[in-house]
């Protein structure tokens, strides 16, 4: 790192460093393998965003939300979602509550599971649109508003949810908005044949993994702030922009893929979480200002949930991790302007 960075802000990010290592260790106790996932989890934990985890059911998904809840000295719920949970099943409801001292009687607001720190929202696309999109207020602007009074949630408020493929009976598609309100789209596949054999060697042997405490809520939030506070050069932000803007179909950067296979590109939440997550890796690697590999590092996972693909791309069974891998290849490091 260069010498004029304040010794206070190095030593908070060596700091930020080793915690995120003690994360990954205390997870790494319980889940086998699915590296990528635990990174992009810690991921959107430190930068403030939400989580949407996908793969069939028995990989490990509520497992692993479950483990790093009990690594992070915060308040934890969860909800299973099913066709029949109710919006207020989520937020809470206001109720007649009588004041014994008194005798009198007033409305009362009784908070949901929703008013926790980490959420884990099993199987959302269990729920009807309707209920989904209940929380999307509070995913977004870190409150709820019912019956006119809004109510702060605590910080940091981080929500991971889990679903089956879409193509599974008995689901719901998520709205295109409230998709959006999630940072990153993790896929988990299947285990390999070794990780297989050591989660075989664990479950079934007694094997019970002591999670230990690692991080505060505090240390979170001082993080999150911190992640903020690294610099992106324009030329590099040109590029999260210009790669953000080639999912455009018929914009002045798309691709030949974007205009032959894309319905709908993304919109400016998907820079965001592209500047977040490049600031945080930079971090990471030791660096106080990002790099072209840093926004490459995490455009999948930023993106897939965001671009939705055409009739044609659809009938000829072209993947969205296929469209966007391209997509970022053909996508120039630097503008011809910076050229």
């Amino acid at each position: 790192m260069s010498s004029k960075i304040d010794p206070a802000v190095e030593k908070a990010t060596e700091e930020l460093r080793h915690k995120f290592q003690a994360l990954r260790d205390e997870i790494g106790k319980a889940i086998v393998g699915h590296n990528e996932v635990v990174d992009g989890v810690l991921t959107a934990l430190f930068t403030g965003g939400h989580v949407l985890l996908e793969g069939v059911p028995g990989l490990g998904k509520t497992y692993l939300i479950r483990t790093l809840s009990q690594a992070v000295d915060l308040k934890f719920s969860r909800i299973q979602f099913t066709p029949d949970l109710m919006p207020a099943d989520i937020i809470g409801t206001t109720i007649i509550a009588e004041d014994r001292s008194t005798g009198k009687r007033a409305f009362e607001f009784q908070k949901g599971p929703l008013f926790t720190q980490i959420l884990l929202a099993d199987e959302i696309n269990r729920a009807t649109p309707k209920t989904q999109s209940a929380m999307l207020e509070a995913m977004q602007e870190h409150s709820v508003t019912v019956g006119g009074v809004r109510h702060k949630l605590e910080e940091p408020f981080f929500v991971m949810a889990t679903q089956n493929p879409i193509e599974q009976e008995g689901t719901y598609p998520l709205p295109e908005a409230q998709l959006d309100r999630f940072m990153f789209k993790l896929v988990v596949n299947y285990s390999s044949k070794d990780e297989i054999k050591t989660i075989l060697d664990r479950t079934t042997a007694g094997y019970q993994p002591e999670i230990n405490k690692v991080m505060s809520g505090e240390d979170i939030v001082g993080a999150q702030q911190l992640v903020r506070r690294v610099v992106m050069a324009p030329h590099v932000q040109d590029y999260a922009v210009r790669a953000s803007m080639a999912s455009h179909p018929g914009g002045p950067f798309a691709v030949d893929v974007t205009n032959k296979y894309v319905r709908w590109g993304v919109s400016p939440r998907a820079a965001q979480t592209l500047t977040l997550g490049a600031k945080l890796h930079a971090l990471l690697d030791g660096r106080f200002n990002t790099s072209f590999s840093d926004v490459q590092r995490i455009f999948l996972p930023a993106m897939r949930h965001r671009v939705l693909l055409n009739f044609e791309g659809e009938a000829e069974g072209i993947s969205t991790d296929d469209v966007l891998k391209e997509m970022i290849d053909k996508t120039p490091t630097m503008s011809e302007a910076a050229a």
